[in-house]
């Protein structure tokens, strides 16, 4: 296989466990550098890869082809477009940047240098939401008239993370965090909406950034898509409801990727790795072609963040589509200030 030479921007959380061990098993990437500003906990799992002491001095020293940006969201635009810069294609972590200024600029640089700029949208590739996908393509629900989707944790003590509790640093709170995810989703499901009206505020306080939002998303069909988050959630709810004209899909959020990675799990390629269901995630009530009610209770199929990175080599090397390009994140980026527009001015934004 045509090996691509990878460069990961950080060695924190996101790098351990959501980047560094895909790049390590998928046989089509090499971890060849990475940063660690004054650690070496890389060394242990990744031996191979050279470590920098800072973005600028990798992207100045190491071999690469490919860098992945998972800083902090206020300095996705700066190492994104010194990567660029530097002749580098670039995957972002979410959220794609702070603003939808600095978005558009990024692929407007990667345009013009011929290069590619994906945003890390891994939710995509969770077993609940490609179930959703999946009951959706059935067309079992009719025409879909109402849904919701949701992301609710139980976390009532902030976060030690400056860049996501810091109320002043532009980017911070669950509006980006989570929102970023959310919005993708239901623009992947129905399109880009014509306007919203949204409430967001620190359930914590002032103190403290956004920690809750819920975004009414309007859409030209009589559709209404409602989405929320909330860090005062004990009791979990359904994380998607859709309301159709022959009936309603139930679906809890039940990918444990994340956990799995957090407590140790590696994962391989081509091969499931994440544990099984032990009990049906959804409900999905419907009247079938005999006029008839059915009720069934379903089973997601295990997702895989592997596919994201499977994409991105099959893009590079056989010019397969590119997983979620910056040009398409750039219109989510809209909604998110969109949001922060209509909650503080408290009125419906046409988009």
């Amino acid at each position: 296989m045509q090996l691509i030479k990878v460069g990961l921007c950080a060695f924190g959380m996101s790098g351990k466990v959501f980047h560094a061990p895909f790049i390590k098993e998928h046989p089509g990437f090499f971890l060849a550098a990475l940063v660690e500003r004054s650690k070496e906990e890389s060394k242990a799992d990744y031996p191979d890869a050279e470590i920098f002491r800072s973005v600028e001095k990798m992207l100045a020293n190491a071999d690469i082809d490919l860098i992945v940006v998972n800083t902090p969201v206020q300095t996705h635009f700066e190492y994104a477009k010194m990567a660029l810069e530097a002749g580098k294609n670039v995957i972002v972590e979410k959220p794609f940047t702070v603003t939808s200024a600095e978005a558009e600029k990024l692929v407007e640089i990667a345009a013009k240098k011929n290069l590619f700029l994906s945003v890390y949208q891994n939710r995509r590739f969770d077993r609940d939401f490609l179930q959703v996908q999946k009951i959706l393509e059935s067309a079992k629900l009719g025409s879909i008239k109402e849904a919701e989707i949701r992301f609710d944790r139980f976390r009532p003590e902030p976060s030690s993370k400056e860049h996501k509790e810091n109320p002043d640093l532009p980017g911070s709170g669950a509006l980006h965090d989570l929102g970023s995810h959310l919005i993708d989703q239901a623009t992947q499901l129905f399109g880009f909406p014509e306007k919203l009206f949204a409430d967001v505020f620190s359930m914590k306080g002032s103190a403290f950034a956004n920690d809750y939002f819920e975004i009414i998303l309007y859409y030209s069909n009589d559709l209404r898509v409602r989405l929320k988050s909330s860090v005062f959630s004990k009791e979990a709810h359904y994380a998607y409801i859709f309301h159709g004209e022959k009936g309603s899909f139930l679906q809890e959020r039940t990918d444990s990727q994340e956990t799995e990675l957090v407590a140790g799990a590696k994962p391989t390629f081509n091969e499931t790795w994440t544990k099984p269901l032990a009990e049906p995630d959804g409900i999905l009530t419907f009247i079938n072609e005999n006029s008839e009610t059915e009720r069934i209770l379903t089973s997601s199929e295990p997702g895989d963040y592997m596919q994201y990175y499977s994409e991105i080599y099959e893009h590079i090397v056989f010019g397969a589509a590119l997983p979620s390009p910056g040009v398409e994140i750039l219109q989510n980026m809209k909604i998110i200030e969109a949001a922060l527009d209509s909650s503080k001015q408290e009125k419906v934004i046409h988009l």
